[in-house]
This record gives C-alpha cells, structure tokens and sequence, in this order.
C-alpha cells in the first residue's frame, strides 16, 4: 500500500532519499534545516519525484509529525545520523515555525503524555458520568464491521429516503485521524497526536483520552471478561505493539511484547478479534528505509501474529515469505544486499471461523529474489498460523521507493515490478447456492475470486487501469447481493494531465486510462454489473501535492473504501465530496462536499477546512454517518496537515 497507507505521511514524508548527503559536522552552533533540507531531501521533495510529498504538502503539516516520522517506528533507518536537533530544524524550516516543545516526537511506548504533534483544539469533556455502554443491532464495532470484512452495516438506523436529508451534525478536528468505531452511543478513534479517543457519539465530547498511542488502526471494541467493565478495545501501535484498554474507561489492561525485531516494521492493518484469539498483522516501511545506499536492502517479512485475548502473550507467529533469506549482490557503495523481503501486510486480517482460517493479503516483494509470499492472498490455520494455502497473483512484483521514475536508486531491485501489492482486507462471502468465495482487489486494478478451501482461482476482472496507486487501495464492500469496488488510478490522472502539460509521467511510464469511480460485480462470476465514473467537482482543498501536475484542478481518485447499508454504497473521493450511490444501479443519490466550508468544531477549532476523502472510508451506525475529511494530515492530495472527523445524521438532529 505505501504511500496511500501510511507510507503517505511516512517514508515518503521524512527528508532521506536514494541520493542522501553525508551527514553535516555539528558545531556548537544551531543546525541549519534549509541545509539539512537541501543536502538530504530536495532530490525527492522539491520537485516532489514520483509519489514523495512535494513542498506545499510538507509546509502543510505540523513540526511535531515531521519530527515523530524522523524519530518512530519503520523510518528511524532513513533518518540515521541525524541528532532531535537537527529534525526539529528541519521541521522548522519546512514548516516556517520556531523549534520548541510542540516539534518533539513522543518517547516510545509508553503511555504518557508527549503528544507526538501539535495538539488541535481544546478536548472538551462530557458532563456528568458516562452511561454504560449498551451493545445495538446497528454497531459498527470493527474495520470491516464483521470478522469477514464485508463493511456492511444491516441496520443503520436511517432509511434510504432519510439519506437525502444528511447533514453535519458535528465536526471534531485532529491530526491524521483514521475509521472510527462506534458501539452504542460510544466512539473510538486513534490519530497521529497520539492521542486514543472515546467520544460520545451523539454530540463529540470526550468521555475519555489516552495519550502517547501511537496508532494509525481502527480500534476493535468487543465484550468480553477480560475487562473490568465487560468491554474491551484494542489498538496496534506504530512501535509493533498491542494494547488493550477498557473500553468504559480508557484504562489500560495489558500491552503486548513487540511483536517484530526489525526496526522497519509498524503495524497498519486493524487487530482483529475472534473468540479468545486476537490477530495482528504486521507491515514495514522498509521500502523507504532502503531509498538509503548504505542500507542493506532488505530483510523485512510480513507476518501475522495470533494473541491471547486475556493477556496478549503470543501463541503463533507465522511470516508470510518463507523462503530463506540469503546474501545477493553488492551495490555501487559497496553495500552487501539480501533477499527475500516484503510481504508486507497492510490491512486488517479476514476470520473464517467455520473453517478455522483466518485470511490475509500481502504487499510486494523489496528485492529481485524470487518469493510465493508476496502479492499473495495467505489463508493461515486459526489454531497454529499454520499456512493451509497462499495465492500469488503478482509473481516478481519487486519495488521499493524510488525505482519507478527516470532517476533510479542503487538498490532497486532488477528487475523492477509495478507496485500492484494488495492493501485492503480479502472478503469471504457467502453465495446463494452455499459455497464461499474469497474476495480480494489489488492495486493492478483487478479483483480476484478464491476458493476458500484450496486458493483456486474462480474468477478474475480488471475493473481498474491500476498503477502503484490504482487500483483497489484500501477496500472493498458487500452486502448479501453486490461487491462493491471503489478504484483510484491516482498516478494515471496525474500522468494524463502531465501529458497534457508536456510533463513527464509520474511513475516513469506511459498512463493508462483512468478509471476511477464505483463499481459493482457479481461475487460469484466477477462479472461487472454497473460503473459509475467519478464525477468532477468543484473542491477547495489545500496542501495538495498533486497541483504540481494538475494546475489546481480537483483530483477525482475513488481510493478510499466504500461502505454500504441496505439499498445504499457510501464511497468518498480525493476531492473532498462524500457521496451515496444506489446499490442496484450505480445511481448517486445523495453528495456532500467536505470542501465547500469549513466547520466550527466540537474541540473548539474555529474555521477547520476539510480535505481529500481517502483511507477506511466511514462508519455507519444509529442513524449517523462518521467520515474523516482531510486523511491523515498530509495526503497525496488534499491534505491540510488537521483532518476533520464529520459526523452527519438526519437534518443535522
């Protein structure tokens, strides 16, 4: 997933890149960031080279998130040398601000409370006690709403003719906030402040924080009598841990021990529980750590991580490359490379508990040494992770940063693959005639169906033009009838303005139509049922690092995932516009722009914009409609470096 997961406001993010300068001599005298700046990060970011965040989008941001990129998690390789001076200079130059207390990244992992970036509004606390939470027919409790991941929700509580009539209720604004869940009249959300919180989700006041969770995943609120309250949420974190809280309280109930040794990896894909078991995929920024020359490139393996419920002590660990990890060839600077690697997994893991598996997909490989376990949909035994099946679709997938345009680092890997890997969660889905199907959507614009008990491929169709950030991005949805497929084909919009422009492609190759827009395909032939492009709107966003190519024009891509209730899909797009489609013709219904005015928040942000629509996509429950407008912080297009949670309900009630 890369840069449209985390990597967006990651490795691309942080000032390494494949041509970094020897590091400067520190003096006695303040580090210089436009220095800094100049001889370690404009050969990527000014000009922005392929999919790295150009200028606008970095001055965008908060000094404390450029400083906790340089500093946490998978990106400490690319930042090496560099002293907390010399990020905060760095931070402070691209930002236009001094360097202080707010551009200090967060101490790892501990649960105190250094927020990792500029703290936004004013967190107002409910009154009075907090009411129990009481468990409804219309939660939304997990990423994918239920273990299979269709992000369906069967009772919304608001009708299809009450859709017309949405409207902002009330707007809460934070960095990099991601897909809230919600349970009762309780909702959850993590952001990149590092601040965990539960809202009440009728009006967005606070019913409790806790600070320094460094976590980007949508939490997963289950009953269960590990907690003092009877409910229980969890959340992985950035620095390749787990913890659980009370779900009624915020307190803290266990901490898992780090679940990978590789510095490089993070956990982006949502935990997901079942019975007494909870899963974790784990993923990597190594594709941008290995943009460095003197970095051995590379030895990361994806890998799935099954835990006590009660505990989080770890029962299995299973990677998904399996093949073993040996010397190759050395590159100009004399750097010993390795391989296999990659395999990352990005989204959140897909349970079958009537065949004991749990599913998952699997990013590309990192290097040009062969491997089964990259791009690849791995079904894993739910008692002893171990692996009952694994579909390749994309053999020789080989990318990391970097390697895709004109100018090539020194350790791309030969030959260099597409960038097709898969970031959204398979689907199992249940047929009319009985039998199952897994379904799966990869970057390369094609959607697969699986059989559940063997990996046999049933069906393919290429819905998309795909490119390294087509295609299918971060998922799909079902109801009982339709798979809903939401395609963005960002670079091939880029490219075909470009082109337009007499500018070069974004990735170095030729564009593809662009297609994005909504789709739907029968489950069980993949055969298209209806496509609606996506419409071009008006928007109004800023820091976009796409108007290097387009002129300011609105970038239309459909990457985040849609959401569907009976009748309707919801499916956002990069311009900002929030939109509901009828499910049996493709016809939009209802749209809201996020980027036509701003919004005077719960947290007491006066005049908060919102931004592109991208990421998890919304949750929808009792009658309300939750999207993030903005995507974390600093997105390939329209971010605003705050993003603003919008909740809508009937007349804005």
């Amino acid at each position: 997933m890369k840069l449209s997961n985390w990597i967006a406001a990651g490795a691309a993010l942080i000032c390494a890149a494949a041509f970094a300068a020897p590091l400067m001599t520190h003096a006695q005298t303040a580090p210089d960031g436009e220095a800094i700046f100049n001889g370690r990060c404009k050969a990527c970011h000014d000009p922005a080279v392929g999919r790295a965040p150009n200028r606008t989008t970095l001055a965008s941001m908060a000094p404390g998130q450029i400083v906790e990129v340089l500093t946490t998690g998978p990106m400490v390789p690319m930042a090496a040398g560099l002293t907390p001076e010399d990020k905060q200079a760095v931070a402070a130059y691209l930002t236009a601000a001094a360097p202080g207390p707010e551009a200090h990244a967060a101490p790892t992992p501990t649960r105190g409370p250094p927020p990792l970036l500029a703290n936004v509004g004013v967190d107002v606390k409910c009154t009075g006690p907090a009411p129990p939470i009481r468990q409804s027919a219309s939660d939304w409790a997990s990423v994918g709403v239920d273990p299979t991941s269709h992000r369906f929700q069967r009772h919304p509580g608001l009708t299809r003719a009450e859709v017309g009539k949405l409207k902002v209720k009330w707007a809460f604004a934070m960095t990099g906030g991601g897909m809230p869940t919600v349970i009762g009249d309780w909702l959850f959300i993590t952001n990149r402040s590092g601040k965990f919180y539960a809202l009440d989700a009728r009006t967005g006041c606070v019913r409790w924080l806790t600070e320094g969770v460094t976590s980007r995943t949508t939490p997963m609120i289950v009953r269960t009598p590990v907690s003092p309250s009877g409910w229980a949420t969890f959340v992985g974190e950035r620095n390749r841990t787990v913890h659980a809280f009370d779900a009624q309280t915020g307190q803290e109930l266990w901490a898992s021990p780090q679940l990978e040794s590789n510095p490089v990896g993070t956990i982006t894909g949502a935990p997901i529980v079942s019975g007494n078991q909870l899963f974790v995929p784990m993923s990597s920024g190594e594709e941008g750590a290995a943009t460095q020359p003197t970095y051995a490139c590379c030895s990361f393996r994806g890998s799935l991580s099954a835990l006590d419920l009660a505990t989080g002590k770890v029962q299995w660990k299973t990677y998904d490359i399996t093949e073993p990890l040996r010397p190759t060839r050395k590159n100009s600077v004399g750097t010993q490379l390795q391989g296999p690697a990659g395999g990352a997994i990005w989204s959140a893991p897909t349970v079958d508990a009537r065949r004991g598996l749990v599913y998952v997909a699997t990013g590309d490989s990192f290097t040009e040494v062969p491997t089964l376990g990259a791009d690849a949909i791995v079904a894993m035994d739910m008692a002893t992770g171990k692996v009952r099946w694994s579909h390749q679709v994309t053999p020789g997938d080989n990318f990391i940063i970097g390697c895709n345009g004109a100018v090539r680092g020194v350790n791309c890997p030969n030959p260099t693959g597409p960038d097709y890997d898969y970031g959204a969660s398979p689907i199992l889905f249940h047929l009319p005639g009985g039998k199952d199907i897994v379904l799966s959507g990869q970057k390369s614009g094609t959607v697969y169906g699986m059989d559940p008990d063997t990996g046999r491929l049933i069906w393919s169709t290429k819905v998309g033009s795909g490119s390294a950030l087509g295609g299918v991005e971060w998922g799909m949805a079902a109801d009982d009838r339709r798979l809903y497929v939401a395609i963005s084909d960002i670079i091939d919009i880029f490219d075909e303005m470009a082109a337009k422009q007499g500018k070069p492609p974004l990735e170095g190759a030729p564009p593809g139509p662009a297609k994005p827009g909504l789709s739907a395909l029968d489950p069980a032939t993949g055969k298209v049922l209806w496509h609606t492009p996506a419409p071009h709107a008006p928007c109004h966003y800023a820091g976009d690092r796409s108007r290097d190519y387009t002129n300011g024009v609105c970038v239309n891509a459909q990457s985040a995932a849609p959401s569907v209730i009976p009748g309707l899909v919801f499916s956002g797009t990069t311009d900002g516009w929030f939109r509901a489609y009828d499910a049996a013709t493709g016809r939009i219904v209802w749209e809201s722009s996020t980027t036509a005015r701003t919004y005077d928040t719960v947290n007491q942000v006066k005049d908060q914009p919102g931004g592109s629509i991208d990421g998890l996509g919304p949750a929808i429950a009792g009658g309300m409609v939750y999207v993030m407008s903005g995507f974390n912080g600093a997105s390939r297009t329209g971010g605003n470096g705050v993003n603003v949670l919008l909740a809508y309900s009937v007349d804005g009630r």
